[in-house]
């Protein structure tokens, strides 16, 4: 039988400020999976179950399907799981926290109070009970006060640290937004990597979609879209005040409204453009791209 201790710490809220998703990021089935590690802002919904190597979850997440986390699943408070979570490492729930599944945990668990687990739990470690600090919170703010005295140095180690010593960068997702099927929704600047697979439209402040990815959806955002070679989308790219650039092979099926259009030649599209400014079409030997 695992010994249980008590204690105590104070809470607070996460911030985060853009959507990051990395390279070779994928929908399968129901599941939102990435080699590298998940965070998510808080009173974020992600729909989707998630699958990568650490998953760190802000107050009042909820979680559509299973979290599967290689290492360590850190669900603050009032953090809602639709399904299982299996932990190949150590877990930390927040007081408050919902599965409607079960929790099985290979390393130790850290639970706070209040916690209800529908199907029962396992940890193979020590169960600590606690009402534990969130811990996108802990790493901020620690984070914060070394770059505030200089410290670079410690905070590249707490910033590796946090994403888990993974060469693969994390997927973020920032407070308040929603990932769905039918949308992938931001009020701040969204970051796609290469070869990604995604279903749903993007919404966010600005948007930058990397190489060789193929998104069933339409694109939109307030400032500029820029749409990297190989990539194919599915629907239409509309920005309110911003430029469009779509690179070299890159391919979109649908519209592209905008204020200016950069259209490199190689690239598709197979709608219609609504440009309020300029339109110009870049060939590879224009000396502007050359450098």
């Amino acid at each position: 039988m695992p010994r249980v201790l008590i204690r105590s710490v104070a809470l607070g809220q996460d911030p985060l400020d853009a959507l990051e998703i990395p390279d070779g990021t994928t929908v399968e089935e129901h599941d939102l999976v990435t080699d590298g590690d998940v965070v998510v802002g808080g009173q974020s919904t992600v729909e989707f179950g998630v699958r990568g190597r650490n998953v760190l979850a802000g107050e009042r997440v909820t979680f559509g399907g299973d979290i599967e986390a290689e290492g360590d699943c850190r669900l603050d408070v009032w953090c809602d799981v639709a399904g299982n979570v299996l932990v190949g490492e150590d877990a930390y729930l927040g007081e408050r926290v919902h599965i409607a599944g079960r929790l099985m945990v290979s390393g130790d668990l850290d639970i706070g109070d209040d916690v209800d687990i529908e199907e029962g739990f396992e940890a193979n470690g020590w169960i600590v009970i606690r009402n534990p600090v969130p811990t996108l919170v802990f790493y901020f703010v620690v984070l914060s006060q070394l770059l505030r005295l200089g410290e670079n140095d410690a905070a590249d180690e707490l910033a590796q640290a946090l994403s888990g010593d993974s060469e693969d960068d994390p997927l973020v997702i920032p407070r308040g937004s929603t990932v769905s099927d039918d949308a992938w929704q931001a009020s701040t600047p969204a970051t796609i990597g290469d070869g990604c697979r995604l279903h749903g439209n993007v919404r966010a402040e600005r948007l930058t979609v990397g190489e060789d990815n193929n998104i069933f959806g339409s694109l939109r955002a307030r400032g500029d879209i820029s749409v990297g070679s190989g990539t194919q989308i599915h629907g239409d790219v509309t920005t309110r005040d911003g430029a469009v650039t779509i690179a070299d092979g890159a391919r979109i099926l649908g519209d592209v409204s905008c204020s200016e259009l950069e259209l490199h030649d190689g690239a598709e599209i197979d709608g219609t453009i609504r440009a309020q400014g300029d339109v110009r079409l870049v060939r590879p030997n224009d000396s502007r791209d050359a450098e």
